[in-house]
């Protein structure tokens, strides 16, 4: 049984395996995106019953433009389909909806949807579920940084206030706690571009499982996990 204290305020998850776990059913990659899409509203649904703050989930980054075509359209369309069908379902459950990323060259159609998804649920004061859409950490620091010397030049800010939490609510995620938790599915051990700055403090977890394998109890074990580790932040 998990402990409700102690909780991570901020879970990000790399939703690795789609692909791996259709081919290793004989299915087209794409199936194993739809089931995946059944593991986002799992845990979800797992997250916001345990009162966890946040949770992040690295929806599409900006190497997947690189992917055929395709299954481009086959993920925009999934998207499409949840905020169509679960908007109402997760604003009614006080979740809040927020997306991070560049939105070029995502579809209009697509933002709009965002948008309006984004202004329903804003005053929610429950889980915010934040979905990393056409996200690349170092281009995040970049733009931050931009905007920094920005804000600079037009003297709404002195140079001299440039410190790291300053330098944070230049980033997409802030008003947002820094992820404590980090879980990325399928075995791979790297952040692949992945919320680098925020992720500095943050315990790492990397199960086998492929994202379509990955189930509530999944979750709750990296919770537990997480609960059980030594948390130091370089003191002794």
């Amino acid at each position: 049984m998990t402990e409700k204290t102690n909780l991570p305020r901020h879970v990000a998850i790399i939703m690795d395996g789609n692909g791996r776990w259709a081919k290793s059913k004989g299915l087209p990659r794409t199936a194993g995106h739809r089931e995946g899409v059944e593991r986002v509203k799992e845990i979800i649904a797992v997250a916001a019953e345990m009162k966890i703050e946040a949770i992040t989930l690295y929806t599409f980054s900006t190497e997947n433009w690189s992917r055929p075509k395709s299954e481009i359209n086959v993920l925009m369309r999934y998207l499409n389909n949840f905020l169509g069908r679960e908007i109402d379902k997760l604003h009614k459950k006080n979740i809040r909806f927020l997306v991070i990323g560049r939105d070029e060259p995502l579809p209009k159609p697509l933002l709009k949807k965002i948008r309006a998804a984004e202004a329903k649920t804003k005053n929610n004061t429950g889980l915010t579920l934040v979905l990393a859409l056409n996200y690349g950490s170092r281009q995040e620091i970049v733009d931050a940084a931009k905007s920094f010397a920005h804000d600079v030049l037009m003297q709404k800010i002195n140079l001299s206030e440039l410190d790291e939490d300053n330098f944070s609510r230049y980033l997409y995620t802030a008003g947002l706690p820094e992820p404590e938790l980090l879980i990325r599915t399928s075995g791979e051990k790297r952040l692949s571009n992945f919320l680098l700055w925020q992720l500095s403090y943050a315990e790492l977890y990397f199960p086998d499982k492929h994202w379509p394998d990955f189930r509530k109890d999944d979750f709750k074990e990296a919770i537990k996990e997480f609960q059980a580790r030594e948390r130091r932040f370089g003191g002794l």
